[in-house]
């Protein structure tokens, strides 16, 4: 990763790690969306088309595993995290998604909507 850590420190400010546009793999992005509550993240960060705190999203899980699946999705380059004072931010790396691999987040939100639909979740 291009960050030297986790919690580096830049001028005070915490900064989380993430993967360069041109190291993210298309194996990590598939892993991280074939769980279900990534699945969940990732679908309601691009609903809100905003970035949204940790505690916008709520999954039935414990909070170590919410920051288990955040931590994920962070590493394989389908979110990006930043700090603004104690809250932590996440945002859709769109951007960076759709020019590694054009239409991939569409299709796969398209369809993890219509399966949502059909299964009366949400």
């Amino acid at each position: 990763m291009t960050a030297t850590s986790a919690a580096a420190s830049d001028g005070g400010a915490r900064v989380l790690a993430h993967p360069a546009r041109e190291e993210i793999r298309i194996e990590a992005v598939l892993h991280a969306l074939s769980d279900p509550m990534r699945l969940r993240v990732v679908r309601e960060l691009a609903a809100a088309e905003d970035e949204l705190t940790c505690s916008r999203i709520e999954l039935p899980v414990s909070k170590s595993t919410t920051t288990h699946h955040f931590r994920v999705l962070r590493e394989s380059g389908i979110v990006s995290q930043t700090y603004r004072g104690t809250a932590k931010m996440n945002g859709l790396r769109r951007e960076d998604l759709d020019t590694l691999f054009p239409g991939l987040l569409d299709a796969i939100l398209a369809a993890a909507n219509r399966q949502a639909d059909r299964l009366g979740e949400d």
